[in-house]
């Protein structure tokens, strides 16, 4: 049967897509995250809708929709980073990068910095990816983590710049959505950072340090 949205998104929400089977037993707490964090962020948002007038806008709803939508992207894009400590696709597109690379500073770095270390690199992209996509799902310190993956979207966008089975604006339109995250702080559009904003002081006197972490951050 050929694939379809409908179907896709059926199979990624039950845990019978392949990169999910290919975890085997392990697919079970995975999908139990997604789904944690999935409805986590929909009780955030009713909470902020319930809490705030101000929250119950078209504009706070749709911005709301696109960062669960970026959020289940950075999730499932996860998932081929596993099992660890490196998953055989990140093998592959981390070797792609050191001969795609759009500069040759670039392309040596990856292969005489990031290969011999994949043992080590290959946990830490993948728990950025998670905190990505917790970021996004839950709206929780958006600016702050955006700001990071913007940067890590951008190393892919350069890093495959030449691989002829990417196109590299895929990579830049990814960026573009999450720069507009951090310039308009979409965790304050129904999610927990507009629930902190309201509910944690900032700081005062070298206090609530907290409140004013997240008030920066989200």
């Amino acid at each position: 049967m050929p694939a379809n949205p409908f179907t896709d998104v059926w199979h990624f929400l039950t845990a019978t897509t392949n990169d999910y089977l290919h975890q085997g037993n392990w697919r079970y707490p995975i999908l139990a995250l997604f789904w944690a964090l999935l409805l986590a962020g929909i009780a955030i948002a009713f909470q902020n809708w319930r809490e705030d007038s101000e929250q119950r806008s078209g504009r706070h709803l749709g911005i709301w929709l696109v960062r669960v939508l970026i959020g289940c992207l950075w999730f499932q894009g996860m998932l081929w980073k596993l099992p660890l400590p490196v998953s055989d696709g990140l093998q592959y597109w981390t070797e792609q990068e050191s001969t795609n690379a759009a500069f040759e500073f670039h392309r040596t770095f990856m292969k005489d910095v990031v290969l011999p270390h994949m043992s080590v690199l290959g946990p830490i992209v993948f728990l950025a990816e998670l905190v990505f996509a917790g970021s996004m799902l839950l709206g929780l310190a958006v600016r702050f983590v955006g700001v990071l993956a913007v940067a890590y979207t951008l190393q892919l966008w350069l890093g495959l710049y030449d691989n002829p089975s990417e196109w590299p604006w895929t990579y830049m339109c990814l960026a573009i959505v999450i720069f507009l995250f951090v310039i308009d702080g979409a965790g304050r559009s129904l999610g927990l950072d507009a629930w902190l904003r309201r509910n944690v002081p900032p700081v005062r006197d070298g206090k609530g340090l907290v409140g004013w972490f997240f008030n920066i951050a989200g």
